[in-house]
């Protein structure tokens, strides 16, 4: 059996508009979706520090919001987590000390916090 489903978007309207298909398909098959992440929500500059939101920002946090699922977080449009993920290795087992991993963690703590793992 599938205890829930979780949903991962990017902010823009055209990624929210298949969560939005994903959701209704759980909802038909009678899975609980546990939460919904942004995915690439924040790109930060590695030359200047510059924080920038490529594809919008916020779009799966107010998706959440207007459904009521619990928001379980932003993960950041970052090449280490492509590379990391290229090489067989997650990004928080190759820089556990990196935001990157910080993020997943967040998300992590999110679900065991809120009780829905």
């Amino acid at each position: 059996p599938i205890t829930g489903a979780i949903i991962v978007s990017t902010p823009q309207d055209v990624a929210l508009l298949d969560a939005r298909k994903a959701l209704d398909m759980f909802e038909k098959t009678k899975v609980p979706v546990l939460g919904i992440i942004e995915n690439m929500s924040t790109y930060v500059c590695p030359n200047c520090g510059h924080e920038a939101h490529l594809f919008g920002h916020g779009g799966a946090r107010a998706e959440a919001g207007r459904l009521g699922i619990p928001f379980l977080g932003e993960i950041p449009l970052d090449i280490a987590i492509r590379l990391s993920g290229d090489a067989g290795s997650p990004i928080a087992a190759a820089e556990p000390g990196g935001a990157q991993a910080a993020a997943f963690a967040a998300v992590a703590a999110r679900l065991i916090e809120g009780g829905i793992v």
